[in-house]
């Protein structure tokens, strides 16, 4: 991806205000199915017995949203910090291979690039990925910041309806798995993506023969393994710079 972002002085009138309006148009499907899981998020720590605040606080300061999901589970349980420290890595470190094809480079400013890889989501990564345009730093920011609002704002609203809800809500979980199977169908729409989709496929299976009682850990460790192969193999080629 590239970044033809025009000079200063080049800039026609409303091009940033045009910019934005591209960003967050490019953010709504994904954040239309971001604000209801945010929903279940702040429902989940209601109904987990924690404190309301929880839900924007690891909004805010640990934005991850499939680790947040997993953390409630971790953090009722009363896993002992290495167990989830070694859990966050785990989980995050998908974010390595994304830095790799995310138009982070669009973005000068330190501050704001900062931000930029703060909020390098799933949801941010896979509109990029469908979407292989030149972003400008205007545009990506906005997705991004749609995103976290998104996010931040369906878990308030959650915590609020739990307070009026007097029962459980069971199933609140599968809302995480029901969004990464969209985004992955809207990021492999190219044919450039299908490898990696292959990859995941591949890694599962494998890890569901040799090792079923931990088969999602082990196709974690094999898919990222397979990606670094990957990686290798397309800058070999030429086809990554």
């Amino acid at each position: 991806m590239r970044s033809d972002e025009p000079p200063a002085a080049e800039r026609p009138p409303g091009w940033r205000r045009r910019e934005v309006a591209a960003g967050l148009k490019a953010s709504l499907a994904a954040g239309l199915g971001m604000f209801p899981l945010g929903m279940a998020f702040g429902l989940l720590v209601v109904q987990s017995g924690l404190p309301w605040w929880v839900a924007p606080g690891l909004s805010v300061f640990g934005y991850a949203g499939s680790l947040e999901l997993l953390l409630i589970g971790l953090m009722t349980a009363g896993t002992a910090l290495p167990t989830i420290a070694l859990t966050t890595l785990l989980v995050n470190f998908r974010h390595v291979f994304y830095a790799f094809s995310f138009p982070l480079k669009a973005i000068r400013n330190p501050v704001a690039k900062a931000y930029s890889v703060y909020a390098l989501t799933d949801e941010a990564y896979a509109v990029t990925a469908a979407r292989p345009e030149t972003w400008t730093a205007p545009r990506l920011l906005a997705v991004q910041i749609a995103f976290q609002c998104y996010w931040v704002g369906g878990g308030l609203l959650g915590v609020l309806i739990a307070s009026f809800i007097p029962f459980r809500i069971e199933g609140l979980e599968f809302a995480l798995c029901a969004l990464f199977i969209t985004l992955t169908l809207d990021a492999c729409r190219t044919r450039a993506e299908l490898p990696s989709l292959l990859l995941g496929a591949v890694s599962f299976v494998t890890a569901l023969l040799i090792v079923p009682g931990q088969a999602l850990f082990a196709a974690m460790v094999i898919f990222l393994a397979l990606l670094g192969i990957r990686f290798v193999v397309a800058r070999q080629k030429g086809t990554i710079a």
